[in-house]
């Protein structure tokens, strides 16, 4: 696994930070859990002797690793946010799932209901009450008689998608306890790996693609040589 993995700077500018975030670790300040990513990169900042804002464009959950972005300006987080609210943000994943999909290549459409309870998606086959309708694509980059390691484009953005709609297919992600029912021991990481972030520099204007380094740890070893960065 790769929970125990150090975050680290993938870019900065003057008005934004882009961060790899370790899985078992949260994004946003919290009064029970330290340090937090945002923890560590104000610290960065004020080493750096840097502008001590910082905004919280997006959020990873806890136990997923890769690229999060954030503003050290705020005329660049209004920038930012409106990109990830008309969806022009393109967001890439890695998913290590078990088993292999009898297609190559798809697009996964579900319903999706948050048990504010059990703090995870209901999958539904159609809409219902207060549902949010889910859709990615993905195709699969590897794969043994075991697992497959599968790329995935978010085309909506909803809670625990990928987590969700993966297992509704019959492929849980790898270590993903709440999501796979032969898993009983929890685990701070799943072998979810936010890959590739693409958007549009508020300084400069131009379409830029963040890259996250696959992980080092148990999961992703096998793969690190034929997608070494």
């Amino acid at each position: 696994m790769a929970e125990n993995e150090s975050w680290g700077i993938i870019k900065e500018t003057p008005y934004w930070v882009a961060v790899h975030k370790p899985a078992g670790m949260i994004v946003e300040r919290n009064p029970f859990e330290s340090p937090t990513l945002e923890e560590v990169v104000l610290k960065h900042l004020e080493m750096k002797k840097r502008a001590r804002y910082l905004g919280i464009v997006h959020r990873l959950d806890k136990v997923t690793s890769g690229v999060v972005l954030m503003a050290k300006k705020k005329s660049a987080l209004k920038h930012l946010n409106r990109q990830f609210q008309e969806r022009t943000v393109e967001k890439i994943y890695w998913a290590l799932i078990d088993g292999v999909p009898s297609q190559r290549a798809g697009e996964l459409s579900h319903w999706l209901v948050k048990d504010q309870k059990e703090k995870k998606a209901i999958v539904l086959d159609k809409e219902d009450g207060g549902a949010k309708l889910a859709r990615l694509k993905f195709r699969v980059l590897a794969s043994n008689e075991e697992q497959s390691l599968l790329e995935i484009e978010l085309l909506t953005g909803r809670y625990h998608q990928i987590r969700a709609q993966l297992a509704a297919l019959g492929h849980p992600i790898v270590g993903d306890s709440k999501y796979d029912p032969d898993l009983q021991e929890y685990s701070r990481a799943i072998a979810l790996h936010a890959r590739k972030l693409i958007f549009d520099d508020p300084q400069k204007g131009r379409r830029l693609t963040l890259t996250a380094a696959l992980p080092k740890g148990l999961w992703w070893d096998p793969y690190l040589e034929q997608f070494q960065r």
